[in-house]
């Protein structure tokens, strides 16, 4: 059975179909600019035409790049080399044992770690006091940074937020030597007449604080002064970590029935801890290597005593008193050595740093739990 389908017919006006040769006729090659391009392009299409190829240019700026990241790894190499340069004298007569090695005065009988007459160096009490002091000063400056974030970020009223928040950051601009003569007039007689007294009294069992030193100097003293250098570092870095954690994450848990506190902990820091986690270590970097407050409140006795309250020494500090005035070629070798365990531990405690940031996601540190 045959079946006959009609298809429409379509037909085009006879007006329009004389426009479309005219316009062809119109876009004619002579109108057309150099190489055929068109006038009709906007000013930023002519531009880019206009520039040529810029292949040789991209390729310039490509090479500049990794040269300015191959600029870190060379600063890098230059420093170690010139750590290990100036102290090879220092390692040949030491080796490790330059990182553990204690002596014995032959007249006090007492254990002797640093005696340039003699040429005896070891670096114990300085990493030691280097350590105690930083951590120390962590375990003071990261509650009360934490607390200065919570609460310009989740509860301060916004009149106050931006002067509190302006007067925390400013403390980060304070110079060194400034912190340390506050600290020699105004802190050190505070903790000797106030504080160690009373650490003394009521902690002294521990041993921790069983030295009643009447100067007021040691651990304490730079472990407090290094806590409010540290501060404003850790606690502008919570906050804006605190600020980019989305309202939506905050109405949810309290839609869910959570209490203000609980809001916060469970919907703000824990959402926040990576970037916490982040500034608490820069917040060590500076504590590591501060100089000069330390050196002006430590007591620059390089020994080691368990009481918190005894005076000690650090790294950066016997660097900042004894280069200077080294007394032989082996002293300054010693110091210089110094400088590279300075530079090891920093290498150390930034990958620690990682292994804490991985143990803390879990090794997805993109994703937030």
């Amino acid at each position: 059975m045959h079946v006959e389908v009609k298809v429409p017919e379509f037909r085009v006006p006879q007006a329009q179909n004389q426009l479309e040769p005219a316009n062809r006729r119109d876009r004619n090659p002579a109108d057309t600019g150099s190489g055929g391009r068109s006038e009709g392009h906007s000013p930023v299409r002519r531009f880019l035409l206009a520039r040529g190829n810029s292949a040789f240019t991209d390729m310039g700026f490509h090479w500049l790049m990794v040269l300015c990241a191959l600029s870190i790894f060379g600063i890098v190499a230059l420093i170690v080399w010139e750590l290990l340069k100036g102290s090879d004298l220092a390692w040949a007569n030491f080796h490790f044992g330059f990182f553990y090695k204690s002596y014995t005065d032959t007249y006090s009988g007492q254990t002797s770690y640093w005696d340039p007459v003699n040429g005896q160096f070891s670096a114990v009490p300085f990493v030691y006091g280097t350590l105690v002091s930083s951590f120390l000063a962590l375990l003071i400056a990261v509650p009360l940074a934490i607390g200065v974030a919570i609460f310009l970020t989740e509860m301060c009223p916004r009149a106050l937020r931006a002067p509190l928040a302006f007067l925390t950051e400013l403390l980060a601009a304070i110079p060194s030597i400034v912190y340390g003569l506050w600290a020699v007039f105004e802190l050190v007689p505070l903790l000797r007449v106030d504080v160690n007294p009373l650490l003394t009294r009521y902690l002294g069992w521990s041993g921790l604080f069983s030295d009643d030193n009447p100067t007021g100097l040691g651990f304490v003293a730079a472990a407090v002064i290094l806590a409010i250098m540290i501060l404003p570092i850790i606690s502008s870095l919570t906050r804006e970590v605190m600020t980019a954690v989305p309202h939506s994450q905050r109405e949810a848990v309290l839609a869910l029935g959570a209490t203000r506190w609980e809001m916060i902990r469970m919907g703000v820091l824990r959402n926040a801890r990576i970037g916490i986690v982040g500034g608490i270590i820069l917040g060590l970097g500076r504590a590591l290597g501060e100089t000069m407050a330390v050196t002006m409140v430590i007591g620059n006795t390089p020994e080691i005593h368990k009481s918190l309250l005894s005076n000690g020494t650090s790294m950066a500090s016997v660097l900042a008193n004894e280069f200077a005035e080294a007394v032989s070629d082996l002293h300054r070798s010693a110091l210089i050595e110094i400088g590279l365990a300075l530079f090891i531990v920093t290498i150390i405690v930034n990958a620690l740093a990682q292994l804490l940031v991985w143990a803390v996601t879990r090794g997805a540190p993109s994703q937030a739990h």
